[in-house]
């Protein structure tokens, strides 16, 4: 079965962190209608106080199996919301706050609703990139 080397998966999970892009710091953002692998685009949550923000990642580690991972060490905070926002259904890390490009993406564990005049809030360690 092919694979990658733990060092190769390093390298693609420290793209994230920011390490291997000079001058990219990664932002993540929400989305109400999950991206696709075909490259289909998700439907990115949008207006009302809603804004892509800065997120840091810790260095890779093993999870289970082969699977190694890297995880948020900062409190991301999005908001406070001016009306009720979509409910988030997935997030995505990117290369720029506006615009820019796609880099990862994943089902959020549960879905977060946000009503107006609140805030969406993960906490470090709960948004987790995996890689095999």
């Amino acid at each position: 079965m092919p694979g990658k080397s733990q060092s190769y998966t390093d390298a693609v999970l420290n793209v994230l962190r920011g390490s291997a892009l000079a001058g990219v710091t990664p932002y993540v953002g929400l989305f109400s209608v999950a991206p696709a692998d075909d490259a289909g685009a998700g439907t990115e949550l949008a207006g009302n106080g809603y804004q892509r923000q800065a997120i840091t990642f810790g260095a890779p580690a093993t999870d289970a199996g082969n699977v190694r991972k890297v995880a948020n060490t900062n409190n991301i905070q999005f908001g406070p919301a001016l009306a009720d926002w979509s409910q988030a259904v997935a997030f995505g890390v990117f290369d720029a706050q506006t615009n820019g490009n796609l880099l990862y993406w994943d089902a959020l564990t549960t879905p977060k609703t946000v009503g107006n005049g609140d805030f969406g809030q993960f906490g470090a360690g709960t948004l987790v990139v995996k890689e095999d």
